[in-house]
């Protein structure tokens, strides 16, 4: 690890305190609509990630890669709805499908051709997969990928990750684990085969499945190994459990998501985020003898309800994305631009000497208070959120809307030119607060 000099403590709290305080005079129609809300939900919250000390924005529209909150600051959107806003907002060829969805009529009672339509869309981009259910969420998408894996094996264990997550209940990573669904859970160090596969091997013939991201999303964008990946999956077959593969968030890395690039045959594969087009979205999909558990046709049918599954909306929005949008060509440059800032930004933090860095792959990154790259969340449990916490602030004063853990999430929309005023905004931001930010020794 590359040895760090710490800011003063007091300094950099202080530093902080004076940002919060900005942020406070610079949002009162924010903070009034919390107190509005918190009348009527716990917290005024009804999802844990969008709150944030003292209040989180309330944003009052989106075009293009650009927001507006309660109080009219325009904001560059560098979050993307924490990768489900691969489109940016309203773009035209969803609009379009969704008006001539809404047509159509809403809540039709039955199946629709828009389902087979981006199921069928779906199959073709993913190698993997023969067969697919829509859920609701990523997180319906893998409960129900373990629930088919639990049917499947009749087994019980589930090999899980630290710092990943896999939806609201399936997190790996601190408190949040207190609402997780009781399946016999085994938790590995990220990117620690030997690991893995002596834990696995510790439960011969009790594992169910092997879930893991390839790469920890809310974890902080750390990527996994191709070795790593590549030898889970061989520990799967080797234990007769199935490797599924959660890539709601890193199926934007290709139009076959992450195991395209690393020749990755998932068992199962889950879907979420902006495959619905910017609307409610989940799908998990694989082998053709697994998902044919659910075919309602057969008398031992696996039961799997949901009254949104096929919405007419997400279904026209998702595919209408995918046609219209998220084509290979597209992917690739976004990806590229990603990769692109994310050297810059990381460049910039080096010739300051700073103790600083972006981990990710492609259109998704995520600020640590590092010298080193991390290679799992334990690498990180030494660095100093009060720094990501006062760069939130200082990115916001300048006009670029990240979320306070760091994550950066590009869409669409976002293009060179929103690369540059990005970096400078992270450039003035460090050298405005550079006395009390950490750096290499």
């Amino acid at each position: 690890m590359n040895p760090l000099v710490a800011p003063s403590s007091a300094a950099l709290d202080a530093a902080l305190a004076a940002a919060v305080e900005r942020y406070r005079a610079r949002h009162p129609a924010s903070e009034r609509q919390l107190e509005q809300a918190a009348r009527f939900m716990p917290g005024g919250n009804t999802r844990s990630v969008l709150y944030q000390s003292p209040f989180p924005l309330t944003m009052a529209r989106g075009e293009g890669c650009w927001l507006w909150d309660a109080d009219g600051h325009r904001l560059l959107d560098a979050l993307g709805e924490f990768t489900a806003g691969l489109y940016g907002h309203s773009a035209e060829p969803i609009r379009r499908a969704l008006a001539a969805a809404l047509e159509r009529g809403l809540s039709l009672s039955s199946h629709t051709a828009g389902e087979a339509e981006l199921a069928a869309e779906l199959v073709r981009r993913f190698a993997s997969i023969e067969l697919l259910r829509f859920t609701n969420s990523g997180t319906e998408a893998n409960l129900l990928a373990l629930a088919a894996a639990v049917a499947h094996t009749g087994r019980r264990r589930i090999l899980v990750f630290e710092g990943a997550y896999h939806g609201g209940v399936l997190s790996f990573g601190g408190a949040a684990a207190a609402v997780n669904v009781p399946h016999e859970w085994l938790v590995a160090p990220y990117n620690d085969l030997d690991a893995a596969a002596a834990l696995a091997r510790r439960h011969a013939g009790e594992l169910a499945a092997i879930l893991v991201e390839p790469l920890l999303g809310a974890g902080g964008c750390i990527p996994g190994d191709a070795a790593f990946l590549q030898g889970l999956q061989a520990l799967a077959r080797e234990q007769g459990a199935l490797f599924v593969l959660d890539e709601v968030m890193t199926s934007r890395l290709s139009l076959g998501g992450r195991q395209a690039l690393l020749g990755l045959e998932p068992d199962l594969t889950t879907l979420g985020k902006y495959f619905g087009g910017g609307l409610s979205f989940g799908a998990f999909g694989g082998r053709r003898e697994v998902m044919q558990r659910f075919d309602p046709r057969r008398p031992d049918a696996l039961a799997h309800a949901g009254t949104f599954n096929n919405n007419a909306l997400s279904m026209a929005a998702g595919l209408a994305g995918l046609r219209e949008l998220w084509t290979a060509e597209a992917a690739l440059a976004l990806n590229a631009r990603g990769d692109r800032l994310r050297d810059g930004a990381n460049r910039i933090c080096l010739e300051r000497g700073l103790a600083l860095q972006y981990s990710g792959l492609g259109s998704l990154m995520n600020l640590h208070a590092t010298g080193q790259p991390p290679r799992r969340p334990a690498d990180l449990a030494a660095s100093d959120l009060r720094v990501k916490d006062l760069l939130f602030f200082a990115l916001l004063e300048r006009g670029v809307f990240t979320a306070r853990r760091g994550l950066v999430a590009l869409s669409l929309p976002f293009g060179e030119a929103e690369a540059l005023r990005f970096l400078a905004a992270f450039e003035d931001a460090l050298d405005s607060h550079r006395a009390v930010l950490p750096r290499l020794a």
